[in-house]
């Protein structure tokens, strides 16, 4: 192996680490890392891109030159950190960074999830198992990975035990706080910052979910989420770590018929309406009405008629009026203005090829 030239044994070394003779990686490792301490996390994004683990000796020798990391700025290492999420087999980076002591002197947060139990008797509900879990499964979107690795430091200092087993009561927005002092610790440019704490605050929202909301909940809901709702989402699904097929499958149809039926509201919403803006109070203009019940019901027939496709949709004013005023409907106005007209269904004379009688039905 060539050792000249630090920066060609850094690449060198993340290329080939797995395949070079030993002793020879073992020689320049502490070289290399004292020129350029990023080699430690350009070996991390390695390990996850073929989730093979450097030789022991190798891991070892890492550990004391994690020190050598603290004279880089921070945003540096956030940047390459956020190299190393995106691998495919990012739960075995994440795993080696954890036994080279990266994690803990950088992200003591993480390793305080280490052996902590969300459930007992279930290894896989070790929180920083989970949590790796969580950001394997994760879109490999670098906000979305990045919320998805730090969405659960809130726990260990809400973890409290009853007879009903273990709580983490507010770990959400406990978790958004802490991030807000690991923040000025290891900065994020403003836009990833806001979207990290955003998601790590609202993780939970989307599992809160239920058939039964209104269509009004939906719309607040998605509303509420604005420009994080689709990470919001897929973070809620990364989430699901359940090896239980049926929870799991449970879990997924739920957040999955949350998307759709947000989804199906906001097509709603974007259709153009049937009728012009302002028709009402051309009616009450044009054949000297009052806002009433009965105004509201002659909107609706008109409405009716339009998806019917017996009148023709956003037409000018006088089209609509001068249906109304032939079809018979002003006839017979109510004497209470809270009362429905007596005949919606009354046949209006001709006007040229328009609808026979609002009752009829489109063939």
């Amino acid at each position: 192996m060539d050792n000249s030239g630090a920066s060609m044994n850094l690449q060198h070394a993340v290329r080939e680490v797995h395949s070079c003779p030993l002793d020879e990686v073992m020689s320049f490792l502490p070289t290399i890392v004292a020129d350029q301490p990023l080699t430690i996390l350009a070996l991390a994004t390695r390990v996850g891109e073929t989730g093979v683990m450097p030789p022991e000796e190798v891991t070892e020798a890492c550990k004391p030159l994690i020190a050598a990391l603290k004279e880089l700025p921070p945003e540096q290492l956030v940047e390459a950190l956020t190299e190393t999420l995106v691998t495919t087999k990012v739960e075995e980076a994440l795993e080696w960074l954890l036994v080279i002591g990266f994690i803990k002197e950088f992200y003591p947060e993480l390793e305080a999830c280490k052996h902590l139990k969300q459930e007992a008797g279930r290894h896989h509900k070790d929180v920083w198992e989970h949590t790796k879990l969580v950001v394997k499964q994760a879109v490999r979107r670098p906000a979305l990975r990045w919320g998805a690795l730090l969405h659960d430091i809130g726990k260990p200092p809400t973890r409290t035990f009853s007879d009903n087993g273990v709580h983490f009561h507010g770990h959400a927005e406990v978790g958004a706080r802490m991030f807000d002092k690991l923040n000025r610790r290891m900065p994020f440019e403003n836009a990833m910052r806001r979207k990290i704490r955003f998601l790590i605050k609202y993780h939970l929202r989307s599992a809160q979910y239920e058939d039964d909301w209104t269509d009004s909940a939906v719309r607040r809901f998605a509303k509420d989420m604005d420009e994080h709702l689709v990470d919001l989402l897929d973070l809620s699904r990364a989430d699901i770590t359940s090896k239980r097929p049926g929870r799991r499958r449970s879990l997924l149809f739920q957040i999955s018929a949350l998307s759709d039926r947000i989804d199906a509201l906001r097509a709603e919403d974007a259709k153009e309406p049937n009728l012009p803006k302002g028709l009402g109070n051309a009616i009450m203009d044009r054949f000297d009405l009052e806002a009433s019940r009965w105004l509201g019901d002659l909107i609706k027939a008109l409405n009716a008629k339009v998806e019917a496709g017996e009148l023709e949709g956003q037409q000018e004013f006088d089209y609509y009026l001068e249906w109304l005023g032939q079809s018979g409907l002003l006839d017979n106005k109510p004497e209470s203005l809270g009362s429905k007209p007596e005949s919606l269904g009354s046949k209006p004379e001709s006007l040229g090829n328009k609808p026979d009688s609002l009752g009829s039905k489109p063939e």
